[in-house]
């Protein structure tokens, strides 16, 4: 059980990604610390498991990058849990590894469609609902990526660029209503979306961290869920780093 035992006591949170990796790691915590999760992810299969190992209220099937779906599921969430306090995007793909001039079109596509596009329209349908509690907390999972750019990942890297851009527009907008939001920009971490890259890219990743590792899923967990807590009261349209030393800015 986590030290923080109650933190989340009374509070109902979607996060999306939610079937696996950082996503599923997030809600399992605060389910642990006393809150109440719906899990949004593409998977049904790995829902199905996730909702068990987690203790998720429920679940629910969608493409984020279909904006109508979200809106569907931003109310459908909102009536399962009896209101909403913390939005937690965490749903992401990598997309082709490849240079620009040769980048295929219909991975660019797609990955703005999932990680930039479906964001905003995660955002656009769970904000109002968080401004009628005069209370809540957006965290948007962005990357090192965003700040730096990696080579051979231009799609990637131009999505969670925006993903921190659209965080700061969104924070300040927010500011003094009650909703705070802010990034997070995790180093490469031990994920399933490791899977999605050729092994040279993990290597070339990890030699650009200086403490010589990839990260730990649980270390973002932990991260995130101090930025969806009450605790986090007085950052907001801001990033918070987890990098082992390759981002300090």
């Amino acid at each position: 059980m986590s030290v923080y035992a109650a933190r989340f006591a009374g509070r109902c949170a979607i996060v999306t990604g939610g079937a696996s990796g950082l996503g599923r790691a997030v809600a399992k915590r605060i389910v642990a610390e006393g809150g109440k999760v719906v899990l949004w992810d593409l998977n049904v299969e790995a829902l199905a498991d996730a909702r068990a190992q987690t203790g998720a209220t429920a679940v629910v099937a969608l493409d984020v990058s279909n904006p109508a779906a979200v809106a569907k599921a931003a109310t459908d969430s909102a009536a399962a849990l009896g209101k909403l306090d913390v939005l937690v995007c965490s749903a992401g793909i990598t997309g082709a590894t490849a240079p620009v001039h040769e980048f295929p079109i219909d991975s660019w596509q797609r990955v703005i469609d999932i990680n930039l596009n479906g964001l905003f329209y995660c955002c656009r349908a769970v904000v109002p609902h968080l401004l009628a509690n005069g209370y809540g907390r957006i965290v948007n999972v962005a990357s090192v990526a965003g700040k730096e750019g990696n080579p051979n990942a231009s799609a990637y890297s131009a999505s969670k660029s925006g993903v921190i851009g659209l965080t700061k527009s969104l924070g300040k907008e927010l500011a003094g209503r009650g909703v705070i939001a802010n990034a997070l920009t995790p180093a490469t971490f031990e994920s399933p979306i490791l899977a999605q890259l050729p092994q040279s890219q993990v290597d070339y990743m990890r030699s650009k961290i200086p403490m010589g590792r990839l990260g730990e899923v649980d270390e973002s967990a932990a991260m995130i869920c101090f930025m969806a807590s009450e605790e986090c009261s007085f950052t907001t349209a801001s990033t918070f780093d987890t990098s082992g030393g390759r981002t300090t800015f």
